[in-house]
């Protein structure tokens, strides 16, 4: 048997020396359009948003110069040129976020439920109507949920708020006190933060639902399936699989409402008693926000008024910036199936 011989070829010289085609595609006009205006929006938003911000800063810089770090706790406003001490928005920027905690308290799981029901229970009709509602809520205009707060909810959650107190004022958040008293009377459970955050939870309901909507409907198919298949429930499968899919647009899209919470101002100055202490009771009447002070202030206030009013608008800007960043980081490294098992 003779033996196999293979014959190696080595490459010519000319062939080791051709240079390398390069494999480099020359975008079309329509992507340098579409990539020039792209860019162009982005850094036109950027720039906004910036210029928000110094706007916000060259004008409250006179305010803030005077106050100093007092600003952050001083709960009156009597804004005064050369007194320091006199103004600040302790009070205003409590009552602010116990408004938006209690409208996330209300809207979260209403918000998380809406999503779940229009991604994985109901039929294609009647879902694309269920969307079309929820989509069409957010149109509606702030001073209309105001009157419906007024007019409508107020003295319907009045009661509520009564036996929420009644039966839980050992908690110190739920009592109505004056002077250590009890207040039962009606008039004590008006205007208030409780009020008031439920109102702008249902402003901030249609964001929150369509952010976990679609985080939900791209949960992958395969995995649904094969949780079904080996005989998991539809409350397992949503259990295991859509809900840890969908953990960064629930986070996400809580954290947006909460942004868009602490900025509501025409619903919140409709319902609100303003007052300038804080106040640790929700259900008792009186509250206040930094966008209701900017709104109840800014026709009568002196030059010196209207800088402190800009800057409790550039501190109010600053913490909304930081929250959105922030729920739009979270949505964008959240990853398919990653958790789900």
């Amino acid at each position: 048997m003779s033996d196999a011989t293979t014959e190696v070829i080595a490459p010519s010289a000319s062939a080791s020396t051709a240079p390398r085609r390069s494999l480099r595609s020359r975008p079309v006009l329509g992507d340098r359009v579409f990539r020039t205006v792209a860019y162009a929006a982005g850094g036109a938003t950027v720039a906004i948003m910036l210029a928000v911000g110094v706007f916000l800063t060259a004008r409250g810089g006179q305010a803030l110069g005077t106050s100093g770090f007092s600003f952050l706790w001083t709960q009156s406003w009597e804004p005064q040129e050369g007194v320091a001490g006199s103004f600040g928005i302790a009070a205003v920027l409590f009552g602010t976020i116990t408004i938006a905690v209690v409208a996330l308290t209300f809207s979260f799981p209403l918000a998380l439920g809406t999503a779940l029901l229009i991604s994985e229970v109901l039929p294609d009709g009647i879902k694309r109507a269920m969307v079309t509602i929820v989509d069409l809520m957010a149109a509606v205009p702030s001073v209309v949920f105001g009157l419906w707060g007024v007019q409508f909810l107020q003295e319907n959650a009045v009661p509520v708020a009564q036996w929420i107190s009644t039966y839980f004022g050992w908690i110190p958040v739920f009592a109505v006190t004056d002077d250590g008293q009890r207040l039962t009377e009606a008039s004590a459970y008006t205007s208030s933060a409780f009020i008031a955050g439920m109102v702008v939870a249902l402003m901030v309901l249609p964001t929150q639902t369509s952010i976990m909507r679609e985080a939900f409907s791209q949960a992958p198919i395969g995995e649904r399936e094969g949780a079904l298949a080996l005989g998991s429930t539809r409350w397992g499968m949503i259990r295991t699989v859509v809900l840890p899919f969908g953990r960064g647009g629930i986070i996400g899209g809580m954290m947006l409402g909460l942004g868009r919470a602490l900025g509501e101002t025409i619903a919140v100055y409709m319902i609100i008693s303003p007052i300038f202490t804080i106040n640790w009771e929700v259900l008792k009447t009186g509250s206040n926000s930094v966008s209701a002070l900017i709104a109840l202030r800014y026709g009568e206030s002196s030059e010196f008024g209207l800088s402190a009013l800009m800057a409790a608008g550039l501190a109010l800007f600053l913490i909304t910036l930081v929250i959105n960043f922030t729920a739009s980081s979270i949505v964008a490294r959240s990853r398919s199936g990653a958790e789900s098992t």
